[in-house]
């Protein structure tokens, strides 16, 4: 019975969520049922004040009605009763009977008839009349108060039991009471009962028509609103699809437009704009091939006489000893800006590569942690000039994936480069992990930081967060740029994150395998700062600067086994 309700409750709910999502997500529905929420409450508050007013009305007037027949009928008993000669007991209450059947046999529309003491001494001797007998007790004690101490005519709204109505249902009905007085006999109250059934059923008979009435209006106000958002609705329908299929790139899409109304209006200005923006779009397609062919020429092109320019300036670099000071200081400089020069052709052939699709994967199954000890080896000698130490942390697991090892290395080579760069001779920390997953190396630097707005653009090609500043590495600027597009080449990620003064943390995510999709990184972007603790397998532990001069020697990290602990190895970032 449990799993049934389940069942059925987790049934409900899907329904419910489908009509709630189906109600939210279309405008017309939330139009049609505004306008029947809104005709619902004012067909209920024109009705009620309607079916109110007409009630008030019918019972008023039937009041009034009913009030002038049962004062005729009170005189026309005071005039029998002063013209009778009635004076013993027993003639005066043939008189009372006489006129009881008078009054409901034809000389009024009254139900009922009741002569009742007022409790006089001299009508001691006299019986209460009324017909029927069963319905005296309509004629409450509050009334027969009233009317013996007024000098008007008094009534009472009342019920009439079933049992003496024609339909055999309870009746509404009203009591009129006056005082008469029969020949010696004292005060009496004359009460005559009036049935309102019949406007009770007038009543009912409006109140029916009224709701038929108010549900046809609903109903017309519901056909009138879907007709009219239905025309408003589907030409905004059709600009969501039109709009859909351009942002899907079928820049051919337009919308139909016909006749001279607003919605023909919008189709017309909608498709000039969708012509206007293909234009604008293939012309920055034709530019944007262009100026990739000519990156890619240009790039080729000078490959020639660079490498010409390349043996001239070695010939020069090596024979440098044999030249004045100011020509030896010139041929080291152009060996440096060659070296430069041939980075950045390089880098942008890379990114050309990129923009043309060319750029492929050659994937084979590494440990990240192989990869971060060629980099770190290859960074030692830039944190030893800079006075900066790094830390690795391995995982206790191989943190194996399919990668291409040589993008993955240029990737990590350009976090731990900058990170080293920008540390302001502090800490870097390089962490790796994983999980089923994937696999993520943070690179975390405690130097100048970035603010939010750098972090935005520094994976931009050629941006620089502060341009004044020197590149002591000979940077293109493109390093960031292509380390973007070797993670996205392997359908990973590259977030960056950074606070002035707190440093700058740069965060690697690749899948282990091709086809899976990342969901939470296994490290986060953010690691919490660490102190020196104990040194597990395959980890070289963060350690704070030394006081003393900086070691010449740089322990090689691709020569440290990582299945074995390496005991207080330290390592200058």
């Amino acid at each position: 019975m449990t799993s049934l309700w389940r069942r059925a409750r987790t049934r409900l709910l899907r329904r419910t969520r489908a009509i709630v999502h189906g109600w939210r997500s279309s405008m017309q529905a939330r139009v049609i049922t505004s306008a029947l929420a809104i005709g619902v409450v004012a067909v209920a508050v024109i009705g009620t004040f309607l079916s109110t007013s007409i009630r008030d009305g019918l019972y008023d007037q039937r009041v009034q009605q009913l009030s002038a027949e049962s004062t005729r009928a009170s005189a026309q008993v005071r005039e029998s009763f002063s013209s009778s000669p009635s004076t013993s007991t027993a003639d005066v209450q043939a008189l009372l009977l006489q006129t009881v059947a008078r009054l409901q046999g034809g000389a009024s529309s009254a139900d009922g008839a009741f002569l009742l003491s007022a409790g006089d001494a001299a009508s001691a001797g006299l019986n209460a009349v009324g017909s029927p007998q069963g319905l005296v007790s309509l004629v409450t004690p509050e009334l027969r108060d009233a009317t013996i101490d007024s000098e008007h005519q008094t009534w009472q709204s009342v019920q009439i039991p079933a049992a003496y109505t024609a339909s055999g249902h309870p009746e509404p009905g009203v009591v009129f009471g006056s005082v008469v007085e029969p020949p010696s006999a004292g005060r009496f109250g004359m009460y005559l009962l009036y049935s309102l059934q019949p406007e009770q059923d007038t009543l009912r008979f409006v109140q029916r028509t009224l709701m038929l009435g108010g549900a046809a209006i609903l109903a017309l106000v519901g056909a009138i609103t879907w007709l009219v958002t239905r025309q408003a609705v589907t030409p905004v329908r059709r600009a969501a699809a039109t709009a859909a299929r351009l942002a899907d790139g079928h820049l051919s899409e337009r919308m139909p437009g016909k006749g001279h109304d607003e919605m023909a209006t919008l189709a017309r200005s909608f498709n000039e704009m969708a012509s206007s923006l293909q234009d604008q779009i293939r012309r920055m397609e034709d530019l944007s091939t262009a100026q990739r062919r000519f990156v890619s020429d240009v790039s080729h092109e000078l490959r020639t006489p660079l490498t010409t320019i390349r043996m001239a300036s070695e010939v020069i670099h090596a024979s440098r000893d044999e030249l004045d000071p100011a020509a030896r200081r010139s041929a080291e400089l152009l060996q440096t800006q060659l070296d430069r020069f041939e980075e950045l052709l390089a880098d942008l052939l890379e990114i050309s590569r990129f923009d043309a699709g060319a750029a492929v994967l050659d994937v084979e199954q590494r440990d990240l942690a192989g990869i971060v000890a060629a980099v770190v080896d290859t960074a030692t000698p830039l944190a030893e000039r800079k006075g900066v130490f790094l830390s690795v942390e391995l995982p206790d697991q191989p943190a194996t994936a399919d990668v291409d090892p040589r993008r993955v290395e240029r990737i990590l080579r350009n976090l731990v480069v900058n990170a080293v760069e920008h540390a302001e001779g502090g800490p870097v920390e390089i962490t790796v992990g994983g999980d089923d997953r994937a696999v993520a190396v943070v690179v975390r630097d405690h130097g100048v930081g970035m603010t939010p707005q750098e972090v935005a653009h520094v994976f931009d090609r050629f941006w620089r967060a502060d341009p004044a500043r020197a590149r002591t590495t000979g940077g293109s600027g493109l390093g960031l740029a292509i380390a973007l597009e070797d993670a996205r080449l392997h359908a990973g990620r590259l977030e960056a994150w950074g606070r002035p003064g707190q440093g700058a943390s740069f965060r690697l995510t690749l899948p282990r395998r091709a086809g899976i999709r990342l969901e939470e990184p296994p490290l986060p972007l953010v690691p919490e700062p660490r102190g020196l603790a104990s040194v597990r397998t395959g980890q070289i532990p963060v350690v704070n600067p030394p006081t003393g001069p900086t070691p010449s020697a740089i322990p090689d990290l691709a020569e440290l086994p990582l299945e074995e602990p390496a005991d207080g190895m330290e390592v200058p970032r």
